[in-house]
């Protein structure tokens, strides 16, 4: 990560432990952050079926974040769609923590490919 690229989204405190909470990029992008057990994730925060926000709508379970308005479940470690009817992966951002601040890289987000596990494959032929 760049320095430059770095942006400040919250305090740790701000997100309590298996909570999500809204923030955004400079240029207004809203973004999703968790916290799993003291690690924290970054997503895009609109849910890629519908116009939901996760942070508002959403219950985090472990490492599954679920949409409120149609059960569809995404893993918060790589994006990856989970459940029906979320076929989409959402926007990931590398998280850095420094100084109880969590960070993102803003210049270098990233969608996981959905080889890297975590979810069943509920929604598999």
């Amino acid at each position: 990560m760049t320095v430059s690229s770095l942006v400040d989204l919250c305090a740790m405190a701000e997100v309590e432990a298996g909570g999500i909470r809204r923030a955004e990029l400079p240029d207004g992008h809203a973004v999703a952050v968790y916290n799993v057990d003291g690690t924290y994730y970054v997503t895009d925060d609109i849910c890629s079926h519908g116009e939901a926000s996760l942070s508002e709508d959403g219950m985090l379970e472990g490492h599954q974040v679920e949409c409120s308005w149609h059960f569809g479940r995404f893993d918060v470690r790589t994006g990856e769609a989970c459940a029906m009817p979320c076929e989409t992966a959402l926007r990931t951002w590398p998280v850095r923590i420094e100084n109880g601040r969590v960070l993102v890289d803003a210049g270098d987000a990233a969608v996981i490919s959905a080889a890297g596990g975590g979810c069943p494959k509920a929604h598999a032929a």
